[in-house]
């Protein structure tokens, strides 16, 4: 049975577009849309929604700023709105890049995981501190799904906010019929690793776009099993290299101690090639989530893979320009204090929006609800493909299925997912339990471990979990670590 398409019924006019960016106050990706946006072939209005108004109007102050540069080719408007009704009304494109702030949420996800001996790198995306990102922005996207059925039913969403199969499972959970993508790098970066390999060992001149990939999976554990560039088959040099001095690299502490926490060195992609025969299409970071046994010794073992942590100090600064190389100043930018150069961020956006005008196709990886692309996972569930963007349209590909134990590693973690939404309907936080159990890194705790990080965690970001219903809860009540 093919996928099911994704569709719109009406076209985006390209010369008078409405964009509604949730999360408006973004300190990365707002910037770098508004870049994009400048140097592209569109012309529209932006309408910047964040609880944070003073960031949002910051952010609009930067982007009509940038239009008077004169790199500039597209004409935009930017305005802060204080009302998500009003950032919605008639949009023709929505933006979802949101999140609370790392010193109230971050932070617990990683530190308190690591009290309990889960040495996680990231807590982005699934273990403890992923599914307490999911359970405190699940019910803020069905709201948001809500608000584009009432005011924009029609608009295209793209949604940047992690974790992306948690939220954009939601987005399709509160409104089936919502047009949604949810869109990561991470099969990005992997296509320019593979450009970089086929140019190193085949003296190739390539670059990202030269390479196709077959992919399929859920967000941050996605796999490969066909790789070409410039139509070469690529596989019978990977299965060379995975083998060789490149697949075979090892680290410590003192190794890594200088490099970016975002630094990939590909030793967890190898050895899981080696062992299953297909190839990860993810940072090691994020894969080590997934395949837990990489963190089984904590940083030593974290370290020995050549990956390192994301720690709650890192987290906690990424909220202040000032302090973190990751965030954008734009307010140095506009006094002065740094010299501006406007370029190209990278992301696809534009690159969808232009395919969904008309000037397509094209192919890029994906995340939607399962019918079919993904044959051996249940239909509903997100999941991750490529998928052809044309006239209006989003169809996924059909990329098969997985061998029998790497399907065994998604299914969990699907089942994970499909738990915590399920939860989330009725803010059971009893059945959420449940799907917080069944996680593979809180699997290696006792049941009593398992139950008091759970109330820990609750505790430490209860703010942030209203919608959850903490009265029923038997598991909360048993927990010694959560005082209700």
């Amino acid at each position: 049975m093919a996928p099911d398409a994704t569709h719109a019924e009406q076209p985006i006019d390209s010369d008078d577009l409405e964009i509604a960016y949730i999360g408006g106050g973004s300190r990365q990706w707002a910037p770098n849309l508004i870049q994009d946006l400048a140097l592209s072939e569109f012309d529209g209005h932006v309408r910047l929604y964040d609880t944070n108004q003073d960031a949002a109007e910051t952010n609009a102050e930067f982007g009509n700023w940038v239009q008077d540069d004169p790199d500039a080719t597209a004409e935009w408007s930017y305005e802060a709105v204080e009302d998500l009704d009003d950032a919605l009304a008639g949009a023709d494109a929505v933006i979802l890049s949101t999140q609370y702030d790392p010193r109230d949420t971050f932070v617990h996800d990683l530190r308190i995981p690591k009290e309990y001996g889960i040495y996680g790198a990231v807590a982005a995306t699934i273990g403890p501190g992923g599914i307490f990102r999911a359970m405190r922005t699940i019910p803020v996207f069905r709201r948001f799904a809500a608000a584009i059925r009432e005011n924009c039913p029609d608009a295209w969403v793209f949604n940047y906010t992690n974790p992306v199969h948690f939220v954009t499972r939601a987005l399709y959970d509160e409104y089936p019929d919502i047009n949604a993508l949810g869109l990561c790098h991470e099969v990005l970066g992997t296509r320019w690793h593979l450009a970089m390999l086929a140019e190193e060992e085949l003296g190739m001149d390539a670059e990202r776009a030269d390479v196709e990939v077959n992919v399929k999976g859920i967000n941050h554990f996605t796999w490969v099993d066909e790789a070409r560039c410039k139509g070469v088959d690529l596989w019978p040099l990977l299965h060379e290299l995975k083998d060789g001095e490149r697949g075979s690299k090892r680290f410590t502490y003192d190794d890594l101690k200088d490099d970016s926490v975002f630094s990939d060195n590909w030793q967890v992609t190898w050895e899981l090639f080696r062992r299953f025969g297909v190839l990860p299409a993810a940072g090691d970071r994020h894969l080590i989530e997934y395949a837990t046994s990489f963190i089984a010794d904590g940083q030593e073992s974290l370290n020995h893979w050549g990956v390192r942590r994301t720690d709650a100090d890192y987290r906690a600064k990424h909220w202040t320009p000032a302090e973190s190389k990751q965030t954008t100043n734009v307010e140095g930018w506009m006094e002065g204090e740094r010299e501006f150069e406007l370029e190209s961020s990278g992301e696809e956006f534009l690159d969808i929006l232009e395919g969904l005008t008309g000037d397509g196709p094209y192919v890029t990886n994906v995340n939607l609800p399962n019918s079919g692309q993904v044959s051996d996972i249940e239909q509903g569930p997100v999941v991750e493909t490529n998928a052809v963007v044309r006239d209006n349209q989003v169809k996924p590909v059909n990329a098969g299925g997985f061998p029998r134990p790497v399907r065994s590693m998604v299914q969990g973690h699907v089942d994970t997912i499909e738990t915590i939404i399920e939860a989330a309907r009725t803010g059971d936080v009893d059945y959420a339990f449940q799907g917080f159990s069944t996680d593979d890194q809180v699997q290696t705790l006792t049941p009593d471990e398992s139950r008091d990080l759970f109330g820990e965690l609750f505790a430490a970001e209860a703010e942030f979990l209203t919608d959850w219903n903490v009265d029923d809860s038997d598991v909360l009540a048993k927990a010694d670590t959560f005082d209700a």
